[in-house]
């Protein structure tokens, strides 16, 4: 057992497809707390949707958690945005106080209600987030920020309700936190040690991996216009 206290689940949200943009794309983005209990499976909640499985959802991406801690920042630096009255303005599932990106680190292991969770990854934040606040750059303010949140894969299906307590019961690799991980992949990015480090943390999904590999082997850095600032063709997302 790992000696950290319980945190409380103060929202369960799932999402249903809707059009984010004026081509129609499909985004699950808009999500709605959920009361009493609610199934949680290996890719996620029952009557929770993702618009683009390529990008979105899937066994790596299941669970998306985000600091309740960040909404007051955002409102300081964005405005008193009718979103950030309530979680669930960044697309998340779970809504916590008490967890942020410098507390939590990949292989981390969470119990909640009769699930078992395992944090797989931070998110790299996309274009539906500048059209869901209605600001062009919301995305790359996520990115430059590290206020991004975090996904889980599904070690143990269950029933997970809002009140019930994350409960940190394992810790395999505590160095690298998600904001540490987001250090290196935004901030510092062509560190050489912390990039071979990073390809070779096997926990990390691998398209993760891939870009530090890359990186050791270009000496460059991804052009991430296309994820931040959106297509030209319409991709459902």
């Amino acid at each position: 057992m790992v000696d950290r206290q319980p945190v409380a689940l103060d929202a369960l949200l799932v999402g249903n497809l809707s059009p984010i943009d004026d081509r129609g794309t499909q985004s699950g983005i808009d999500k709605h707390p959920i009361y009493g209990s609610v199934q949680l499976g290996s890719t996620g909640f029952t009557g929770d949707h993702q618009g683009d499985l390529k990008r979105h959802g899937g066994v790596d991406k299941a669970v998306h958690h985000y600091p309740w801690d960040h909404y007051r920042a955002w409102t300081d630096e964005i405005g008193p945005l009718p979103l950030l009255k309530r979680p669930g303005a960044f697309g998340e599932n779970l809504s916590t106080l008490g967890l942020t990106e410098s507390d939590v680190a990949v292989g981390d292991r969470f119990r909640l209600g009769g699930a078992l969770l395992e944090v797989s990854q931070g998110r790299q934040p996309c274009w539906k987030l500048n059209r869901r606040f209605d600001l062009p750059d919301m995305a790359r303010r996520l990115q430059h920020t590290g206020r991004t949140g975090w996904y889980y894969r599904v070690i143990e299906g269950g029933l997970v309700s809002a009140g019930d307590r994350m409960h940190l019961v394992e810790r395999r690799h505590p160095v690298w936190t998600i904001g540490r991980l987001w250090h290196f992949l935004y901030v510092d990015t062509l560190n050489r040690q912390a990039l071979e480090e990073i390809a070779n943390l096997a926990i990390l999904p691998s398209g993760w991996r891939e870009y530090a590999v890359k990186r050791l082997q270009t000496r460059k850095v991804e052009d991430w216009s296309r994820r931040l600032d959106g297509e030209t063709t319409p991709v459902n997302g």
